[in-house]
C-alpha cells in the first residue's frame, strides 16, 4: 500500500500578511485535497543568523535551522511560494536553502534534506510580472542541489488586487491553477514512490 505523501510547505517571505503566504496555502489545500499530509511553516517562525561559517564553526548549525532541516528531511516534496526581490529569491529564502545544505554531522549525505526531493513552486508580486524572475533563479538553486522542480509554475501578479478577504484568489481560473500545483505535486509523489 502506497503512503500518503508527506509535503512542507511555506513561502520566502516573513511579512505576517504575505500575498505569497496566501498563496502557498491555497496550492497547499489542493494538496490536502488529493490525498496528501501536508505541513505548513511559517518562516517567520523560525528566527536564524544570515549563514557565516564561523558561527557554524562555532556553534554549529542554529536550532531553528535544524529544526527546517528536520522537517525538509521528513517530508517528500515542497510547495514553495517565492516573493521576487531585485529580480531574485528573498534574503530569508536563501538564507533557509544556505543552512538546511550544511552537514549536520561528519557522516551525513551531503544535502540530505534535498536529494531525491520534489518541489513546486509560485510566486505573487505586486508587479506585473508576479515574481516570474525570482522563480527563475529558485528554480536554479533547487536543481543544483538535486530537488527535482516540477515545470508547471505560476506567478500572480497585481497581488495587492486579487485576494478576497478569506485569503482565495478572486478569481476562479488562477485559484484554480494554485490548487492544480498542489495536486500535480502530489500525483508526481505517487507515481515516484510506484
Amino acid at each position: 500500500m502506497t503512503q500518503k505523501p508527506k509535503i512542507l510547505a511555506f513561502a520566502g517571505s516573513l511579512r505576517k500578511d504575505s500575498f505569497n503566504k496566501r498563496l502557498v496555502k491555497i496550492a497547499a489545500e489542493g494538496a490536502r485535497q488529493s490525498g496528501a499530509e501536508v505541513t505548513y511553516v511559517d518562516l517567520r517562525d523560525y528566527p536564524m543568523p544570515l549563514y557565516d561559517q564561523e558561527i557554524e564553526t562555532a556553534e554549529g548549525i542554529p536550532a531553528n535551522a535544524q529544526k527546517i532541516k528536520d522537517l525538509m528531511i521528513a517530508h517528500q516534496g515542497f510547495l514553495i511560494s517565492s516573493p521576487e526581490y531585485n529580480s531574485s529569491v528573498s534574503g530569508v529564502l536563501k538564507n533557509v536553502i544556505d543552512w538546511a545544505s550544511r552537514p549536520s554531522k561528519p557522516d551525513e549525505v551531503p544535502l540530505v534534506c534535498f536529494k531525491g526531493k520534489t518541489a513546486a513552486l509560485m510566486s505573487a508580486s505586486v508587479g506585473p510580472l508576479g515574481g516570474l524572475r525570482g522563480l527563475v533563479h529558485l528554480k536554479a538553486i533547487l536543481g543544483n542541489i538535486d530537488v527535482l522542480v516540477m515545470p508547471q509554475q505560476h506567478s500572480i501578479a497585481k497581488a495587492s488586487e486579487v485576494f478576497n478577504s478569506e485569503g482565495n484568489l478572486k478569481e476562479e481560473s488562477q485559484q484554480s491553477k494554485i490548487v492544480q500545483l498542489g495536486v500535480n505535486l502530489v500525483q508526481l509523489l505517487k507515481k515516484l514512490q510506484g
